[in-house]
């Protein structure tokens, strides 16, 4: 069974390239851990390129083999470094956990 992790953010800057800016960031961050976070079968990031005015911001797609190994990835210090990121810059989070 693999679960499949989906996560997007709004993020809180009212300039449209500001937010644009943090997005990119966000989703570099979280594609560097890949190959650090061993828990992880793979994972995409990627910023909005478009409707900025009504789509959200960022999202992860993210494959575990477990929603233990989702758990794990959760307290892992890298993940969690990147974490404290997000949530300096994010306005709303909405997130979805599903087998594939």
């Amino acid at each position: 069974m693999t679960i499949r992790h989906v996560v997007t953010w709004k993020l809180a800057a009212e300039d449209a390239a500001e937010r644009g800016a943090q997005a990119v960031e966000v989703a570099r961050r979280l594609n560097a851990l890949d190959g650090v976070v061993p828990q992880l079968l793979s994972i995409s990031a990627g910023a909005n390129t478009a409707y900025p005015e009504t789509n959200w911001d960022v999202t992860l797609v993210a494959d575990f083999a477990s929603i233990a190994a989702i758990e794990a990835y959760q307290v892992h210090p890298a993940h969690a470094e990147i974490a404290a990121y997000i949530r300096s810059v994010v306005a709303s989070r909405v997130a979805v956990d599903f087998e594939v």
